[in-house]
């Protein structure tokens, strides 16, 4: 007897030799995949001996996609920020709808944020930075509970400041660089590791607003306890100009003259970069999360993920946040990295389908130090494994699956998904959250933390509600 076997369809292994199986089968025991090859030959084995027997011959499979950059408590601000750049996005609506958060609201944000991912197709994620006011213990174990794996990064800062710009950090996100650390350590103590299905990160905030001297110590920290560092990084010219002025560096010199770079880390956006740049991050292994449809909404700019593929930068997939998004559907995300880099740099062969569905799969898994765990289907890899309705107009002829879950696929097609082995979604209703609850729970958060705040009241429209 085995736990699971799947069977038919397409199989999408992303192993070391990137094999896709036609007519494939999955077997999986106790949480692990034991076997993969051609349905004709599994079959015998497994077809009449699984306790679960998941026919999947209109579908394709492939593994849980892994996203690398999530701001859970930004899942109630979706809409509240439309239409503005970077600074004036954070300064006058994000810090202050953020700080007015209370730990209630903060673990809604959280409940629908991960909801939304389970929907579509992720199975693992990194967290930015969450903060105290969040109650980020409460936040975790939801995460834990709803079948997930995560890299949950805490919040780091000691500066008021962000950029040029003083005091405009919202009194409800300031902490000091001591409790900051000092959270986040107990936080790692507490459950990093955790069944190999949750880790705590450092999250040191971006320059300006973390010192030198803190931005040392959570380098230090991090190689003492094992553990990653995740800071978004050279985002928007404004970064650049502040690093320069301020250091003499460009943002990635910056990073590497304080030791933030390296395997363990996962540099966010990292749009306004140079060639030199670009080779000290292949020279170092720094991961990068690539965020397209946060820099084209925000109007920050066209990351150079073609020369940085090039150059052998491991880059990865991240949606960001509800304001900046205003989604966290990751497959969504897929074509918009696809179609972006063409138009960056008018080759339409600037960047292919299989490079992208790389970076939210297998390359996603090394950055967060977990590839020996998931990102590819074969034998001894946990199973966190998704699977995809192909049989729909969108998705035909069906002659290239990786061309057509880039392009024209969404996450809203994955009909199951299975992490460590277990369904946590099957025939898109989700196994381990009361989906009514959180939707209901969330639309009350909202309404009462945008009432404390001020601030997104009423939708920006220019047509009138009747």
């Amino acid at each position: 007897m085995v736990d699971m076997y799947i069977r038919g369809g397409w199989i999408i292994t992303m192993d070391s030799e990137r094999r896709i199986i036609r007519n494939g089968g999955v077997a999986v025991e106790d949480g692990v995949i034991i076997d993969v090859g051609k349905q004709e030959y599994l079959d015998k084995d497994y077809k009449s001996y699984a306790d679960i027997l998941i026919n999947a011959e209109r579908d394709i499979v492939l593994p849980g996609l892994i996203n690398t950059h999530v701001h859970l408590a930004q899942g109630l601000l979706r809409s509240c920020a439309d239409y503005l750049s970077l600074i004036e996005w954070l300064r006058d609506r994000i810090w202050p709808l953020q700080g007015n958060y209370t730990k209630q609201e903060a673990l809604a944000s959280a409940k629908l944020v991960v909801l939304e991912m389970i929907k579509t197709g992720t199975t693992t994620f990194l967290e930015t930075g969450l903060v105290g006011r969040y109650d980020p213990d409460e936040i975790i174990e939801m995460i834990y509970s709803a079948g997930m794996r995560a890299a949950v990064a805490r919040h780091v800062m000691d500066l008021r400041g962000y950029a040029t710009i003083e005091n405009i950090l919202h009194e409800g996100l300031v902490e000091t660089g001591e409790y900051s650390v000092n959270d986040t350590v107990r936080l790692i103590k507490k459950y990093h590791g955790w069944d190999n299905k949750i880790w705590v990160w450092f999250g040191p905030r971006t320059p300006g607003a973390v010192s030198i001297e803190l931005y040392r110590e959570v380098v230090a920290k991090a190689r003492e306890l094992n553990t990653g560092i995740t800071m978004h990084l050279s985002e928007v010219r404004e970064d650049v100009e502040y690093t320069m002025k301020n250091f003499n560096k460009k943002p990635v010199e910056f990073a590497n003259w304080l030791g933030l770079t390296g395997r363990n880390v996962v540099l966010v956006h990292v749009v306004w970069v140079e060639d030199s740049e670009i080779e000290l991050l292949a020279k170092t292994q720094t991961n990068v999360s690539h965020n397209p449809s946060s820099n084209m909404k925000l109007a920050s700019g066209a990351a150079r993920i073609s020369e940085m593929l090039k150059y052998g930068v491991n880059v990865t997939l991240g949606t960001d946040g509800g304001p900046s998004n205003n989604s966290y559907d990751l497959m969504r995300e897929m074509k918009h990295a696809a179609l972006l880099q063409p138009l960056r740099t008018l080759k339409p062969d600037a960047i292919r389908a299989e490079d992208i569905l790389e970076m939210a799969t297998i390359r996603g898994a090394r950055a967060l130090m977990i590839d020996h765990l998931v990102g590819s289907i074969e034998k001894g890899k946990r199973a966190d494994i998704i699977i995809v309705d192909y049989w729909q107009p969108h998705l035909h002829p069906q002659n290239n699956p990786v061309s057509h879950l880039v392009y024209a696929a969404s996450g809203y097609d994955v009909k199951h998904s299975i992490i460590d082995g277990k369904l946590v979604m099957f025939n898109r209703k989700v196994l381990t959250m009361n989906e009514e609850e959180v939707i209901v729970e969330a639309e009350k958060a909202a309404r009462s933390l945008y009432k404390r705040a001020g601030l997104c009241i009423t939708p920006d429209l220019k047509w009138p509600i009747t």
